[in-house]
């Protein structure tokens, strides 16, 4: 990047923990929301250079500034701007910086006080643990999930991958195909490691868990369906199959859940990224893309 400026929060604290916050972009401030896009990625680089010079001895803390939503997803317009080779190439460097936090020598933790989409799920999905916010009697839900196939999409970050790890994977497999998320008042099981009631409990939580979840050897991937069973996941597939919604963006999520359970995570990362440039040329992707935008004006 050219700026070399870091723009993100990073903290080290005297115990050994590293707290890295993720910040809106300051030319494109979006009314406060932290949203997935080239200047976040470069900054993600540059804050990860900085913390593998300095290692946390104790745990990784992934924050963010915005108290609406964790992260909102990637910016759709700046996707939408780049052809299919620099889109390929935008996705493959963002993925290297996601697993840069999956490779630190310590474990990692994400806190979520608000909603998380997409690549912002993803990007979180990469810490080995989560933790999130209850939402109170009567309070406003946030929500949490993998919304791109309800636009025409797929994931493009590992989503495929990681949730059907998290949450049970007919359900995971399901939502995804369908582009449907969760409402935090109503969250699938086990999804996060950690609830607590209230905001500013938050980070002393995520130290706890990290101290009881040391670990000092290098991981090489997120927590993925490449950890489980083939035949938990012949059965999911089985169990879902009449209730898949008959699109392509469907067809890429089952198409990308196979090739994971075949091939591994890297090989399903590449066939996300595949199916999500492709898609977008589809004509519901190019409706539902232009009804999106029309809807942002």
């Amino acid at each position: 990047m050219t700026d070399q400026e870091l723009h993100l929060g990073l903290e080290r604290d005297d115990e050994g923990y590293t707290t890295l916050t993720l910040m809106p972009n300051p030319a494109n401030p979006r009314g406060g929301v932290v949203v997935l896009d080239e200047w976040l990625v470069d900054q993600l680089h540059l804050a990860m250079d900085r913390v593998e010079a300095d290692p946390p001895s104790k745990g990784f803390i992934l924050a963010s500034g915005s108290e609406r939503v964790f992260v909102a997803g990637a910016d759709l317009a700046e996707i939408e701007s780049k052809d299919d080779k620099t889109l390929f190439a935008y996705l493959e460097k963002a993925q290297r910086a996601y697993l840069r936090i999956t490779h630190l020598e310590c474990a990692s933790v994400a806190i979520i006080g608000g909603s998380a989409l997409g690549g912002g799920l993803e990007i979180a999905m990469h810490c080995d643990g989560l933790i999130a916010l209850e939402t109170p009697e009567g309070g406003k839900p946030y929500v949490v999930g993998l919304p791109e196939a309800g636009l025409g999409l797929c994931p493009g970050w590992g989503g495929t991958q990681m949730l059907p790890a998290r949450i049970p994977a007919p359900d995971a497999i399901l939502a995804t195909a369908s582009g449907r998320v969760f409402k935090s008042n109503a969250l699938p099981n086990n999804l996060f490691d950690m609830v607590v009631a209230r905001r500013e409990d938050l980070p002393a939580a995520a130290r706890d868990w990290l101290g009881l979840h040391q670990r000092h050897r290098r991981w090489e991937l997120p927590r993925s369906i490449q950890d489980m069973s083939t035949d938990v996941l012949i059965v999911a597939l089985d169990k879902i199959a009449k209730d898949l919604p008959d699109t392509d963006s469907a067809r890429a999520v089952v198409e990308c859940v196979k090739s994971g359970t075949k091939d591994g995570f890297m090989t399903a990362l590449e066939t996300e990224q595949r199916l999500l440039v492709s898609l977008r040329h589809t004509p519901t992707a190019r409706e539902r893309l232009e009804a999106f935008f029309a809807g942002q004006k």
